[in-house]
């Protein structure tokens, strides 16, 4: 673990985890799981769980099966966000609003970029962590809680994600041995910073804005020349 790095954006009453990928059922995540737990309020033991990505409620059916053994009082909801219909059904915005952790889904990034941002269901997770909540997002989840992250349609080409990380471009999955595309999306003018979270390993943003490593992965970190 490490403390050293400081991220963009305004502090928060709640943490944020991004998780670069990894098989939960084989215990890959398994230290970014815990610290997931550990890190909600002990009053508030549900996680509200973001499917878009995948389009799989099983998704949220096998997470719980795994934090629950874990932490047995944990309870994963599956909040059945998967189209622009869904985004604004009020019991959808109240599990968000209410749980102790939010949970975002890998899958495919820019169906779940396109199809969130700048919604209800986007601002209720905000508010979420405005309560004290985490946010936690693995893959493609983790990816568009920043301002860029790759388009998983055009090589090359890039999509604009969540921003709650501004002016930096999320690359999950990274291989520091085809970085690429973590170099494209720095040629972007507004991003500053650049991450590269590898799977197995995890970036959890403290409310200070503090982030510490989890896992056994090395974090890519790029910044610009006279970026903050």
């Amino acid at each position: 673990m490490t403390n050293d790095l400081h991220l963009p954006g305004d502090p928060t009453p709640g943490w944020t985890l991004l998780i670069g990928g990894g098989e939960f059922s084989f215990g890959e995540t398994e230290e970014a799981d815990r610290f997931l737990l550990a890190h909600m309020p002990p009053e508030r033991k549900t996680i509200a769980f973001i499917p878009t990505a995948s389009g799989s409620p099983d998704y949220a059916k096998h997470l719980g099966i795994w934090l629950q053994k874990l932490d047995p009082e944990v309870t994963v909801v599956n909040v059945p966000v998967y189209r622009a219909r869904d985004l604004r059904r009020g019991k959808n915005l109240a599990t968000i609003r209410e749980a102790g952790a939010v949970y975002i889904g890998g899958g495919v990034t820019n169906l779940l970029a396109e199809t969130l941002r700048g919604s209800a269901t986007e601002e209720a997770m905000r508010e979420a962590l405005a309560s004290g909540a985490i946010v936690a997002g693995i893959g493609a989840g983790a990816a568009c809680l920043g301002a860029w992250t790759a388009d998983a349609h055009r090589v090359g080409s890039a999509i604009e994600g969540f921003g709650w990380l501004p002016a930096t471009a999320i690359e999950t999955a990274f291989d520091p041995e085809r970085a690429d595309t973590l170099r494209r999306l720095m040629s972007i003018p507004e991003v500053d910073l650049g991450l590269g979270i590898p799977s197995g390993t995890a970036l959890a943003i403290a409310p200070d804005r503090r982030g510490t490593i989890l896992g056994d992965g090395q974090l890519a970190v790029v910044r610009k020349p006279g970026a903050n």
